[in-house]
């Protein structure tokens, strides 16, 4: 690839604010480098120069470096912790309404995971979870609700029959009713501000591609938008280092308390 990546990582800033200094790099220069190729070019700059003039090109990077993988009710016995030990926790310290953030939450199978859960336990008219991701591109199928059967898999099948209609034999569409209780809004990780007074942040799967630095820094103002006591849920191959310099213990697995 002509040019260097370092050079290309600075322009990439300057044009879209998207810092890749803050990603693991070898993973993702080989995703870039994949994309210029196939776009039949060979050149750092000529790439930037294509993102510079053409709109379609620079949705289709913005959508290619976000990585987007999610399903309903991922990791089941984690979503059982939360359903029998991490919500009546919070009922008792924060009352029923809480408010909940699925930060970087994809197509929008984690907050509706949530809102489902929830709904055994109260009206729907009760649910309000803040949903945010940095790609438009998968708020909107977000916001659509159109899922594959492959994506429901592991969802109780309560919820599938209670809140999903089959469209054909591999496309279902979720409930207004359901979607009604989730708000989408676009947001970074890296520079945006964050909610506050948060009782729950489900961040899950998503901080692995980040480096240890900018994880650190995500951390801590996950930790400072969180009420005192609230819980921090994250993913199955994810960890927080040294979690007490930060101010979280742990309260179970994939579950950390800000203290």
């Amino acid at each position: 690839m002509q040019g260097t990546y370092e050079a290309f990582k600075q322009s990439i800033y300057h044009l879209t604010k998207i810092d890749l200094n803050s990603y693991k790099e070898r993973q993702m220069k080989r995703r870039i480098d994949a994309l210029i190729t196939k776009r039949g070019m060979n050149s750092y700059p000529e790439y930037v120069n294509r993102l510079k003039t053409d709109p379609v090109a620079y949705e289709e990077f913005l959508n290619y470096i976000t990585i987007n993988v999610s399903e309903f009710y991922r990791n089941p016995e984690q979503w059982s912790h939360l359903e029998n030990e991490v919500f009546p926790y919070l009922w008792e310290r924060f009352g029923r309404e809480l408010k909940v953030w699925s930060a970087a939450c994809s197509t929008g199978d984690e907050p509706y995971s949530i809102a489902m859960l929830l709904s055994r336990y109260m009206p729907l008219s009760r649910i309000k979870i803040i949903a945010t991701d940095i790609d438009k591109g998968v708020l909107q199928k977000a916001q659509l609700g159109l899922y594959n059967e492959k994506s429901l898999k592991a969802l109780p099948l309560e919820f599938i029959k209670q809140y999903f209609t089959k469209i054909n034999d591999y496309t279902y569409q979720i409930s207004d009713s359901i979607k009604s209780c989730v708000n989408f809004k676009q947001h970074d990780l890296l520079k945006d501000p964050y909610p506050s007074n948060c009782d729950l942040i489900v961040c899950r799967n998503v901080l692995i591609y980040f480096t240890d630095d900018a994880k650190d820094r995500i951390y801590r103002k996950f930790h400072a938008s969180l009420k005192k006591d609230g819980i921090l849920f994250v993913g199955s191959t994810e960890q927080i280092i040294q979690a007490q310099q930060i101010g979280f213990q742990n309260f179970r697995s994939f579950f950390y308390k800000k203290t």
